[in-house]
């Protein structure tokens, strides 16, 4: 039963993290009207997470301190902000003047 719970919480997380940075790169497109600049806010996020949660081992020992469950959250942000860049682009194509 305790498996269920943490795939489930795995789950909402992963989904969790694709709609909060498809949602944020969304409206950083729609105010900066700029296509990408929520691919590199989102790199420059992970890199100060992945230093502030450094201890004092090497950088390899610090990356593979971490689960699949920690990177699978992560790529699921880096696939919603590098979707919502898409969807933008794609309005923009389609004549939606305002994005």
């Amino acid at each position: 039963m305790n498996i269920v719970i943490e795939v489930l919480q795995l789950f909402v997380l992963i989904l969790l993290a694709f709609c909060m940075f498809f949602g944020l790169g969304f409206i950083l497109n729609m105010l900066l009207k700029t296509t990408w600049f929520p691919i590199y806010a989102y790199i420059i996020f992970v890199v100060g997470l992945v230093y502030w949660t450094w201890g004092h081992e090497t950088f390899l020992e610090n990356i593979s301190g971490y689960t699949l469950a920690d990177y699978l959250p992560l790529i699921s942000g880096l696939a919603g902000a590098v979707l919502s860049g898409y969807t933008i682009r794609l309005l923009r194509v389609k004549g939606y003047k305002m994005f």
